[in-house]
């Protein structure tokens, strides 16, 4: 794929692209562009619509994108095109990028025309090529700007989130601890990260009991990811970020098996998936800033060898837990995460995400992550980072009050209060507990944000929320 800078468009054979904002629809002055002229009554530019025209051999899509365009709709819009266009898209494409147009906005017109050679259909026998994804295919962007970086920047960003769909919506039979380890190390060789793994044994004798725990009914072994990014330039006053996620790849629910939506907890790892595609974007970018991250991995199954309710596991900060539901699992995975980064590491920042709770779903619904930190400057870089993409956030209270949700008689700590209240709270609470009350975490928890239901398939699938925000975050800090 080439990306290219080019200023008029005489010079051009292939499909070009024109962004309109909208304009009277009753109005006696069409659109026009390059001699075409478009009635008001046929195309207006309003919102989610567009036209397509023909003249010397050139295919013309002219794109609604109404009054005002905020910049997760924009990338939206043009994925729709991408994706349900792609029959009128030849192997040479023209982007027309008007003279208002800022960098944003560029990024995000072309981060979304790389989202829409996105297929769900990984294992049909039959699948149709999309023409960006071609060898010969080349972008040209119409404008009196230089945008080449820009464009090369959403490129990059598109690229990390194709990478998360993949990992979230590959099946469960594919993608195990083993695959994440693997592609961990694949990944960071290409884009320059280091990558170190434990595996069972290297785990047992770290002692990552509360890691450990969560895999001991499945056939497929653990592994604890741990990724390390350094700028290849000095940068002075080097900020260190730390990011940890969850990796369950698939969640039975353990012994306290889950009756509803089971068929979606292949989805379960989407926080971990987050993290990774930040990584490969972070890296990819070149990013001033140091980042650990940390992604636990583990398949929570039904088997003789499951954790019981009632067991008392030993986490790696030391603490013991007292298990009341197996299938509050993810906190358990975590806990050994955050407590292994923080000891090891010392990070400056840290960042937890997880599909934790459907808690943060009945409270938000699909609208936005739970967002848990006492810090109030990372609460408003993650709001303003989150808002600016379109992955929007929304705190809630980590309050004291709480903290007897998580008490146990036998045990140090309990991994679920039992209550049918405040789940998403008590979670958080108890990720606070082996923080060693880090001055800067903050713990998002992405249940109803992950994987969901959209335009682009027929059946809920990955959405990559977390990949851009953690990324941008640590960009802007």
């Amino acid at each position: 794929m080439r990306t290219s800078t080019i200023t008029n468009s005489d010079d051009f054979s292939g499909t070009i692209l024109i962004p309109v904002f909208e304009t009277y629809s009753k109005s006696i002055v069409p659109i026009t562009f390059n001699g075409l002229e478009i009635a008001s009554k046929v195309f207006f530019g309003k919102k989610d619509t567009h036209y397509l025209a023909e003249k010397n051999d050139n295919t013309y899509v002219f794109i609604g994108l109404g009054k005002t365009i905020d910049y997760k709709s924009l990338k939206t819009i043009f994925r729709r095109i991408s994706s349900k266009q792609k029959e009128n898209l030849s192997l040479s494409v023209a982007l027309v990028i008007p003279e208002q147009f800022i960098e944003y906005q560029v990024e995000a017109m072309i981060s979304g025309l790389f989202l829409g050679t996105y297929d769900l259909g990984h294992f049909k026998s039959e699948k149709s090529v999309h023409p960006f994804l071609e060898p010969d295919f080349s972008l040209s962007l119409l404008s009196e700007k230089e945008h080449l970086a820009t464009a090369k920047k959403g490129i990059k960003i598109a690229k990390a989130q194709l990478a998360t769909y993949d990992l979230v919506d590959l099946p469960p039979n594919t993608i195990n601890p083993k695959y994440l380890s693997n592609w961990a190390k694949e990944t960071g060789q290409k884009y320059g990260f280091d990558v170190e793994v434990l595996g069972y044994e290297a785990s047992k004798i770290a002692g990552l009991g509360a890691f450990l725990a969560v895999g001991k009914g499945s056939e497929n072994e653990p592994q604890f990811i741990i990724m390390k990014y350094t700028p290849v330039v000095e940068v002075k006053h080097l900020k260190h970020v730390g990011l940890v996620g969850k990796g369950i790849t698939f969640d039975t629910g353990g012994l306290n098996i889950k009756t509803a939506g089971m068929v979606h907890m292949k989805c379960d790892m989407a926080g971990g998936a987050a993290v990774f595609g930040a990584m490969q974007l972070i890296a990819d970018l070149q990013l001033p800033v140091k980042v650990t991250a940390i992604v636990p991995c583990a398949e929570n199954s039904v088997d003789s060898k499951s954790f019981l309710p009632s067991d008392v596991i030993h986490s790696y900060s030391g603490h013991s837990i007292e298990i009341i539901d197996t299938d509050a699992e993810g906190r358990l995975i975590l806990a050994d995460g955050l407590s292994y980064l923080i000891k090891n590491f010392k990070p400056e920042y840290i960042v937890d995400i997880a599909t934790l709770t459907g808690s943060s779903v009945g409270t938000f619904g699909y609208e936005c992550g739970a967002l848990f930190t006492n810090n109030a400057e990372m609460a408003k870089k993650l709001q303003e980072n989150g808002d600016a993409i379109g992955e929007r956030l929304w705190p809630l209270p980590l309050w004291d009050v709480y903290k007897s949700d998580i008490e146990s008689d036998i045990a140090d700590v309990k991994n679920y209060s039992g209550k049918p209240v405040a789940g998403a709270i008590s979670a958080a609470k108890f990720l606070e507990y082996f923080t060693q009350e880090h001055n800067a975490w903050a713990h998002l928890d992405v249940a109803g944000v992950a994987f969901g239901e959209d335009e682009f398939a027929k059946s809920k699938h990955a959405t990559a929320y977390g990949v851009h925000l953690l990324t941008k975050f640590i960009e802007n800090l």
